[in-house]
């Protein structure tokens, strides 16, 4: 009697389970739907911004690692205009990119954020890994703020830290 209220329960759970589809950072189809197209003739400012990522840490001694999910923020700081990112790309801590998100201009709305995951279980970007994004804003229009959150959960314990882009162009 038993196994046949599991077999129910089982049965039950499974057809009622839906799959939804994952959104990732990764894909170009979610990438895309952003794209615009830029003249030369636009009188745009153009930048450069570097940011420090962590996939993991030191933990203990040099020897043991602490992987981390990294949550890159991108946001458009301007209230009035939209501005445009040119390029996202990764790098490992060796320098070697990793992967590009996107080769076409984006836009951001004003006030609006997207976001760059970094999978807990991507471990290619290493300790040092990093980010350079490239930008275009209309003149007099502040400039895109790039900030990471790097996060993990272990058991009952939780570590979380942040890093702040740097314009380096």
């Amino acid at each position: 009697m038993k196994l046949k209220y599991i077999s129910i329960l089982i049965v039950f759970l499974f057809f009622n389970c839906e799959k939804k589809k994952e959104i990732s950072s990764i894909n170009e189809e979610n990438w895309s739907k952003r794209k615009i197209n830029l003249t030369s003739k636009d009188s745009l400012e153009y930048g450069k911004t570097y940011l420090s990522i962590y996939s993991e840490i030191y933990s203990y001694s040099e020897h043991k690692k602490q992987s981390l999910t990294a949550m890159v923020s991108l946001r458009n700081t301007s209230d009035l205009d939209s501005i445009y990112l040119l390029k996202a790309e990764y790098y490992d801590t060796h320098g070697k990119s990793i992967r590009k998100y996107f080769n076409y201009p984006i836009y951001l709305a004003p006030l609006e954020t997207i976001e760059i995951i970094i999978d807990e279980m991507d471990l290619t970007g290493g300790t040092g890994s990093n980010f350079i994004f490239e930008w275009k804003v209309p003149k007099n229009t502040s400039e895109p703020l790039f900030e990471a959150i790097m996060s993990s959960t272990m058991s009952q314990q939780g570590l979380s830290f942040t890093t702040h882009g740097k314009r380096v162009k």
